[in-house]
């Protein structure tokens, strides 16, 4: 029986990531296992930034965005001088397994940790991004899905009102999941995402269709890492081609999106992901993330979350240009 853990979160933040925590030191405590926290990822894990957390610990925090633990990329991790330290922090305080809240780096860090020191890691997935093989949604998801759409709202207003075209960049370096939902949702006219190369001369074609129906504005979601560049970038390609004189305006949404009061979805998911988290650990599960998949809970290993691809379903991209009509 495993007696004491740590949780920590690691890389981008994500809301939701606070329920996670509490699900975490309530189910240990439940179970009668020590838990404590890191503070600031792997560069706290490090550092020997670690607490003993209780209940009380965790009161009051599910509604809050952000995390308490703080979060951080760690550069001295990724050396194994960096890692012999973190074991050793880790020894001090008799941790025994780890709650790895993040994504693809946190997990890959992990996966190295436990083969040098035999350190048994489950993870959780947070990342606003969506992207993780082995769960349909990740914590923070829902919530930058509804803040992207609040946006497009808000500007769709504008947009109407002086006839405008707006390109709005949506986070997604490398998924278009925020894009393609968000846009969906808020009646986006096109939507460009990094798994499928929409050309320009497409985006110009949809948009003299809505010309020649007498449409006097229309909006673009681009994630930022779609292949014809970022939103601005995507613009500028447009005016230059178009022989038209129309009125063009970027919109680039940024780190809104990772901020805010989580949703009932996220802290639902995330409460959920921190129990299955705790209870993985006790069964004997190890470089794993926990994940819910057709609402069941799932244990995929890292070796497969990390390498394997999460495509976006081709009914929703074929539901834009039908619905774009």
């Amino acid at each position: 029986m495993i007696k004491k853990i740590a949780v920590f979160t690691s890389g981008g933040d994500a809301p939701g990531m606070n329920a996670c925590i509490r699900a975490v030191v309530r189910t240990s405590m439940y179970y009668g296992i020590e838990v404590y926290g890191i503070r600031r990822g792997y560069n706290g894990m490090i550092a020997g930034d670690i607490y003993q957390m209780t209940s009380h610990s965790v009161s009051n925090i599910i509604q809050r965005g952000g995390t308490i633990l703080k979060s951080a990329r760690s550069k001295e991790f990724m050396t194994k001088e960096g890692r012999q330290k973190a074991f050793e922090q880790l020894q001090k305080f008799g941790i025994e397994g780890l709650v790895a809240i993040g994504g693809n780096g946190t997990f890959t860090g992990a996966t190295i940790f436990y083969d040098e020191y035999g350190i048994p890691t489950v993870g959780a997935p947070g990342t606003i991004d969506n992207d993780l093989f082995g769960t349909d949604y990740t914590i923070g998801y829902d919530t930058a899905v509804n803040t992207a759409l609040e946006a497009i709202d808000k500007i769709r207003d504008t947009a109407d009102s002086h006839d405008r075209v707006f390109f709005i960049e949506v986070m997604g370096r490398d998924s278009g999941y925020i894009a393609i939902q968000s846009g969906i949702a808020g009646g986006a006219e096109i939507v460009m995402v990094p798994e499928v190369l929409t050309p320009i001369t497409e985006v110009i074609e949809t948009l003299k269709q809505g010309w020649n129906r007498s449409k006097s504005s229309s909006i673009i979601v681009v994630a930022e890492g779609d292949e014809e560049g970022n939103a601005a970038e995507v613009a500028e390609k447009i005016k230059s081609r178009v022989d038209i004189d129309i009125d063009i305006r970027v919109t680039t949404l940024g780190h809104i999106q990772r901020g805010g009061i989580p949703t009932a979805y996220d802290r639902i998911l995330a409460s959920r992901l921190g129990l299955g988290a705790v209870e993985g650990l006790m069964n004997g599960h190890k470089n794993v993330m926990v994940g819910i998949i057709n609402n069941e809970i799932i244990y995929t290993p890292f070796r497969d979350t990390i390498r394997l691809p999460k495509p976006i379903n081709e009914d929703m991209l074929r539901m834009v240009k039908i619905l774009s009509t």
